[in-house]
């Protein structure tokens, strides 16, 4: 067993820069999972540095300056960004208050659905089976009650932190972009100068993560978007609330979908009950989906995801877990970095295996 083991260690890490590449990525790994709240403006920024690199690029192209371009694109950008936000957040802010007001009356009619199920299926549902749920929903829901006393408490930390990222995240943008390879020079003056294997990691990985960001943000604007014009149309209540909702839950790979779909369903019945209304809308959200995971998926990402359903929702799980927002956000990118990592790993050790033959 030891000579075993001896043998594979050999085989996989007698080449330096395997090792190298292998210690990068651990001590990335590690300084995410132990430094991530104080990186989190960083992710942040380096997210919309990839977004917004397409257009900084193009301007680059047509004969302007890195500087002015940079300068062009990031204000036009948090131009944009402002004048949405003071569109949607008074739409936002208003049906927030309107969904916490009408929360009473829409538990009260939940009971009563609930009450009558031991009449509708008698044998199969009982009268305590009903209560112990309720009573269940109560404890949950006084749980949730004090959560959001504690979290309006701490707002005041909270307002300061946003604050913070207001200015700290555009200019780490500007400075990313404008001095992109300057940085870059600047790191890969640290690495060692044997450095092929993660020059070849990187090269897959930066085309990868670029596309992946652009694609994501498109993704939730436009399924967002379209959730929200389906949900006017149809005068669901709290349209933006639900729109937002559907729009960010594209963030998970098919668990989002699956997730979204229950507070969709429930706002729906207690506004309409069992109507044809109600069939309708399901039907339009389950075609918005339908678009969204067979058309529009393939299209902004056929050149990123190469991966098996099982191990994208693997990834979400174990990333999401160790990382929570940015690595469910990043989920795809960091499978298909362990899979480039493989890959290249593979063909490295492999013709040394085979001259030590």
């Amino acid at each position: 067993m030891l000579s075993w083991l001896k043998k594979w260690y050999h085989h996989k890490f007698s080449d330096p820069q395997v090792v190298v590449l292998f210690l990068m990525l651990l001590l990335g790994f590690l300084s995410i999972y132990w430094l991530g709240r104080i990186l989190a403006p960083l992710l942040v920024a380096i997210a919309f540095a990839y977004l917004l690199e397409w257009p900084v690029a193009r301007l680059t192209r047509l004969g302007l300056s890195r500087t002015i371009s940079t300068s062009l694109v990031v204000s036009t950008f948090i131009g944009l960004s402002t004048m949405v936000l003071m569109w949607t957040m008074p739409l936002f802010w208003h049906q927030g208050r309107t969904l916490l007001r009408d929360m009473p009356q829409m538990i009260e009619q939940g009971r009563q659905y609930l009450l009558e199920l031991p009449e509708a299926f008698p044998g199969v549902i009982s009268t305590e089976q009903v209560n112990i749920f309720m009573q269940s929903v109560d404890e949950r829901l006084m749980a949730f009650g004090r959560d959001m006393l504690s979290l309006s408490l701490a707002s005041i930390v909270d307002l300061v932190a946003l604050m913070i990222y207001l200015i700290l995240v555009p200019l780490l943008v500007f400075f990313m972009l404008k001095d992109k390879e300057l940085l870059i020079q600047r790191f890969a003056a640290i690495l060692p100068t044997e450095r092929k294997l993660i020059g070849q990691v990187w090269q897959e990985m930066n085309f990868q993560i670029m596309n992946y960001v652009r694609g994501k943000i498109l993704e939730i604007l436009i399924v967002g978007a379209v959730s929200y014009a389906v949900f006017a149309l149809f005068g669901l209540n709290y349209p933006l609330l639900l729109g937002v909702l559907v729009g960010f839950s594209v963030l998970i790979p098919y668990i989002g979908a699956a997730v979204v779909t229950l507070p969709i369903a429930l706002v729906a019945l207690f506004q309409w009950g069992f109507s044809p209304q109600f069939g309708y809308l399901m039907l339009a959200y389950a075609v918005i989906q339908a678009l969204d995971g067979n058309l529009l998926v393939p299209l902004l990402f056929s050149e990123v995801i190469d991966l098996h359903p099982v191990y994208i929702i693997v990834a979400v799980l174990f990333f999401g877990g160790m990382f929570g927002f940015w690595g469910i956000f990043f989920a795809i990118p960091l499978a298909s970095l362990v899979k480039a990592t493989i890959n290249a790993w593979s063909t490295r050790v492999q013709p040394a295996m085979e001259a030590a033959e």
